[in-house]
């Protein structure tokens, strides 16, 4: 749907859903089983009570009322007379056992709060001979059934259902004279109707009270969707910019949140975006200047060469400048071509058994002559014993010539360069010191950087430190420097 392609709309869905599944929870699981616990209870306080209240009615049965008398019109006048009187005297007894029945009905149901029918035992089966709500309770038929279920069993019979005054708990208790004969039944009956009406009445409030939370979880959720769709965009524009090749505006965290954690992330991204692309910038820039430069000059000398009144010993010099810029040249593409290696991790290693000492002692012999030329003295502090490791010795060679023509390259004309070697706590130390003037501290960070350059007077396209780091790297180890005025010194520390 294209209305829910919104993370706002998405979210203030979910919202929604998630409330109404609790609702819905609510309503289908925990009122039924409410209604089921309110139900078991009322019925099990109408068995306590019915038998609580069982032996007031088991007193007045059996129900055994005299039989009528007949009076003989034939008979004569004096035992008509008789006849007459036994008759009062039994319809009395019959009157006055249906009054103790009924009030013993009444006190029963009184006591217990339920509807009390007293069933009696007789020849053509249980009947009914007292009813504390005659003509306003359950009818006959409802409840007869179970006194003749709990007759027949001598046991206690329950029961929950629809009646004909709606739904009931009702329970038949058999009652027993002093030989343990059944006498006959009480039936106790309670209504459920307040049952009904609370649960009815939680439903309703379950409803209402739910319909109020969905729209409040709607609209929060939707509130709070838009405020995470809005930081959400300010991020999909700030990388559109930077797609765009703009730097310019920095991405503040406005919480320390996962999106302010993810902000944070996105300005350091832009930060080094940017840093690189002043670097690819510059070095384009630089590259440019130092391939434009040789080949220039090249070009002049090749024409300065075609002159054929050049005398031999000037051709010579001309050949010597041209020599010069050819290696220029050479050690740029070397250098772009091993950066691009590394990065790309096609650059094999080859390592055998080396004294890095006695490597140390020949990278540094090879730089006597540019030493010379700077005025300054490459001493050794090597121990007489070989430092033996394993190791690539060119890729090493490599890392110490960089390092080498670093510190000749970025220090004054005169500034000593100390090389060693040592080995201590399962590591070799390989170490290029020099007394110059030091690295700024606001460039420390970033010597290591392709393309970096901290000195604009010093020629390099800023490639070799990068170069020595990967290679450090590469070989398990790693490359620091230390720097104050007056004292540089960089570090190539290899597991031994």
């Amino acid at each position: 749907m294209p209305g829910l392609r919104s993370l706002r709309n998405r979210l203030a869905v979910i919202f929604a859903l998630i409330v109404a599944g609790a609702i819905g929870t609510i309503y289908l699981s925990v009122t039924p089983r409410l209604e089921a616990s309110l139900t078991s209870q009322r019925l099990n306080g109408l068995v306590g009570d019915s038998k609580r209240y069982l032996p007031t009615v088991a007193r007045v049965l059996p129900a055994n009322d005299p039989q009528h008398v007949t009076v003989d019109a034939k008979a004569p006048k004096a035992i008509r007379e008789e006849q007459a009187a036994e008759g009062k005297r039994r319809v009395a007894q019959s009157k006055r056992n249906r009054d103790r029945r009924e009030k013993a009905t009444r006190r029963a149901a009184d006591a217990s709060g339920a509807e009390v029918i007293i069933y009696t035992v007789a020849a053509l089966g249980p009947f009914a001979v007292a009813d504390s709500k005659p003509g306003d309770g359950v009818s006959q038929n409802d409840v007869r059934e179970l006194a003749v279920q709990a007759i027949k069993t001598h046991r206690e019979v329950t029961r929950t259902g629809p009646t004909s005054a709606g739904r009931q708990v009702m329970v038949a208790q058999p009652t027993f004279d002093e030989e343990h004969h059944v006498t006959g039944a009480a039936v106790f009956a309670d209504s459920l109707s307040d049952v009904q009406d609370n649960v009815g009445l939680i439903r309703r409030q379950v409803l209402i009270s739910g319909g109020i939370a969905l729209f409040i979880a709607v609209l929060a959720g939707y509130l709070v969707a838009r405020a995470l769709a809005a930081r959400v965009k300010r991020l999909e524009a700030a990388a559109r910019k930077v797609a765009a090749g703009d730097f310019s505006q920095p991405i503040r965290a406005d919480a320390d949140d996962e999106l302010g954690r993810l902000a944070a992330a996105f300005d350091d991204m832009q930060n080094q975006l940017a840093r690189l692309d002043r670097a690819r910038k510059q070095f384009i820039a630089s590259a440019s200047h130092e391939l434009r430069t040789p080949i220039f000059s090249l070009g002049g000398f090749l024409e300065l060469l075609a002159d054929e009144d050049l005398d031999e010993e000037t051709r010579r010099q001309f050949l010597d400048q041209i020599r010069g810029q050819v290696d220029r040249m050479r050690n740029l593409s070397v250098e772009l071509l091993d950066l691009s290696r590394l990065e790309a991790g096609a650059l094999e290693l080859r390592p055998e058994p080396t004294d890095v000492g006695q490597l140390a002692r020949e990278v540094a012999a090879e730089f006597t002559p540019a030493a010379t030329r700077h005025r300054s003295e490459v001493t050794l502090d090597l121990r007489p014993d070989p430092i033996e490791l394993e190791c690539d010795p060119e890729r090493v060679a490599q890392v110490l010539r960089i390092l080498l023509d670093n510190a000749l390259r970025h220090t004054p004309p005169g500034t000593g360069v100390r090389v060693s070697a040592n080995r201590s706590n399962g590591h070799v130390r390989l170490e290029v010191s020099d007394r110059g003037l030091g690295i700024k501290h606001q460039n420390m960070p970033h010597i290591f950087e392709p393309f970096f350059t901290s000195n604009e007077e010093a020629q390099g396209a800023g490639l070799g430190l990068a170069i020595a780091r990967e290679l450090a790297d590469r070989m398990h180890g790693r490359l620091t420097v230390r720097s104050i005025p007056g004292a540089t010194t960089f570090s190539l520390v290899l597991p031994s």
